[in-house]
């Protein structure tokens, strides 16, 4: 059994992580400022499904390729700027639209959850992340190690979970804002295009061993 200060560490540290800027919680923030908190929270809930997948790569030994094999990073890392480069161009050819209460008004629920696990499992740098971060709070002293890597994933997947939908309920009432000011909606669809494009040319120029 992990101890309690460990947990309580990993927790805040989960926290911090969380809250810093990156590509899924600028991802959440600028869906539901656009297309309400629900669409914000839909995606959180296809963010963290990926990273159960990415848990469980790291109990059972498989994130490790990403550090060995140079091939089967640049094989996902491409794929996920790929992914990126497509929401930026959606991004930069979206139209302006009404928002209608808390249902976005151009995607699916499946298609927006869908969106959160491909954007999640398709970026190596979480992997490796998980890699190098969640071994690090176990210990075989605590018993097997399989399963308090698998404890320590759904901590995180807690923590992120509470912090990211907490981010789409505030940017979600943005919503009254952008339909009275149709211009504010186009900036925003910018800047979002801008940060995905930056985004995918750092993953895509990233190697293997990057922080």
């Amino acid at each position: 059994m992990i101890p309690i200060e460990s947990i309580f560490t990993f927790v805040v540290a989960s926290a911090l992580l969380s809250i810093a800027p990156g590509p899924d919680n600028i991802f959440v923030l600028t869906q539901s400022a656009l297309y309400g908190k629900i669409s914000g929270v839909l995606v959180t809930l296809g963010l963290c499904t990926g990273l159960v997948v990415h848990t469980t790569a790291v109990a059972l030994g498989v994130a490790a390729i990403f550090q060995t094999s140079v091939v089967a990073f640049t094989i996902l890392k491409l794929a996920g700027a790929v992914y990126l480069f497509y929401l930026a161009w959606q991004a930069f050819s979206a139209s302006t639209e009404r928002i209608e209460g808390h249902v976005s008004t151009i995607r699916s629920s499946g298609a927006l959850y869908r969106r959160g696990i491909i954007m999640n499992i398709t970026n190596p740098k979480v992997s490796i992340f998980f890699l190098a971060f969640l071994p690090q709070f176990a210990s075989p002293e605590n018993g097997a190690l399989a399963p308090q890597i698998f404890l320590l994933g759904a901590v995180f997947i807690g923590v992120a979970l509470v912090i990211f939908s907490a981010i789409a309920v505030l940017a979600g009432t943005l919503g009254s804002w952008l339909n009275s000011s149709p211009k504010a909606q186009v900036y925003l669809n910018r800047i979002a295009g801008s940060v995905f494009c930056a985004l995918a040319l750092k993953l895509a120029t990233s190697n293997a061993h990057a922080e």
